[in-house]
C-alpha cells in the first residue's frame, strides 16, 4: 500500500492525471471515503491523465457517466444513492467491471464491502483492481492510500 498526503484539491487531480496517463485499458478503481474526500477531484485528473477534454462532474444522480473522447473510455460511477449489493446488481452495473477502458466506482464499499477483495468474499479480483481510501485529514490535507494493480 501507497500513502500520498495531498493538500489541496490540485494536488488530488495530479495525482489522479499520474494514474490516467499510467491507466490500461481493463483497470477498476474502487474509490472509498466521506462525502467531500475528494473522490470526484480525483476522477477528475484521472480523465485529465486519460486526454478527456470533457468536463467531468459526479453521476450521482446518473448512476454512470462515461466519457469519450481520451485514449481510454473513462466509465465513472457513484453508489450513493444505492444501499445494498443487490440493489447495485439489479441496476446491471456488473458489465462495467471488466471495461473497455477504465472504471472508477465511488462508495465502492457499498458493492464489495471490504475493498481489498472485491467480488465473492475472500477471493482477489480477476481484473486489474486499485483500491482507494481516503481520509480527511484536516479541511486542506487528504491522506489517499492505494494499491496498485496486480501485474
Amino acid at each position: 500500500m501507497a500513502t500520498f498526503i495531498s493538500h489541496s484539491p490540485a494536488e488530488t487531480a495530479a495525482l489522479g492525471e499520474q494514474w490516467g496517463r499510467a491507466a490500461e485499458s481493463g483497470l477498476v478503481i474502487g474509490l472509498c471515503g466521506d462525502l467531500g474526500a475528494g473522490k470526484t477531484q480525483l476522477v477528475k485528473g484521472l480523465a485529465r491523465g486519460l486526454g478527456i477534454a470533457e468536463r467531468v462532474h459526479s453521476p450521482t444522480f446518473a448512476l454512470v457517466n462515461i466519457y469519450n473522447g481520451g485514449r481510454l473510455t473513462l466509465f465513472h460511477l457513484d453508489l450513493y444513492r444505492l444501499d445494498t449489493r443487490e440493489q447495485i446488481l439489479a441496476a446491471g452495473l456488473e458489465e462495467y467491471l471488466k471495461p473497455a477502458g477504465v472504471t472508477v466506482i465511488e462508495w465502492a464499499e457499498r458493492w464489495f464491502g471490504d475493498v481489498q477483495s472485491p467480488g465473492a468474499p475472500g477471493t482477489s479480483p480477476a481484473y486489474p483492481f486499485r483500491q482507494v481510501q481516503i481520509e480527511v485529514s484536516s479541511e486542506t490535507e487528504r491522506r489517499i492510500i492505494y494499491e496498485d494493480p496486480r501485474p
